[in-house]
């Protein structure tokens, strides 16, 4: 099954930069990746765009389709120290149709492993992402 999904040298270049310049930024950072319903392939969304907030993230997660975002979120711990989770958001919006939500379904560990992601948090509406820093441990 994990052949079925696809990844271009661009879209692995970029994964690998993007976490390890994540990793020692001081403010959340996340991007936004779609399966290509032709190819199969997974790719970031069309605008390249590097969000900043958790609310910036949802209001471009559309109403219907699933997507990946990966996030790196610096928070500080209850004894002070600096910890900067990199996981995977799984959007899979209770309005998306079956078919969709078996694709991602089978391409969610192929892009946990590819991105070197710690922690996959499935959210279903925006909503849950008020709950992330909280979920990663945050104070």
């Amino acid at each position: 099954m994990a052949e079925l999904y696809t990844f271009s040298d661009e879209t692995k270049a970029h994964l690998r930069k993007f976490r390890l310049t994540t990793s020692r930024s001081n403010d959340p950072q996340a991007v936004i990746y779609y399966i290509d319903r032709q190819t199969h392939e997974i790719k970031q969304d069309d605008d390249k765009t590097v969000y900043k907030s958790l609310d910036e993230i949802a209001e471009d997660l559309p109403d219907n389709t699933p997507r990946f975002v990966l996030l790196s979120y610096p928070l500080t711990l209850r004894d002070g120290r600096l910890k900067v989770p990199y996981v995977m958001l799984a959007w899979m919006p209770a309005t998306c149709n079956h078919e969709q939500k078996m694709i991602y379904a089978g391409a969610k560990e192929l892009l946990r492993n590819t991105a070197g992601v710690g922690d996959v948090i499935d959210i279903t509406e925006t909503e849950e992402l008020e709950e992330v820093p909280a979920r990663l441990g945050a104070t």
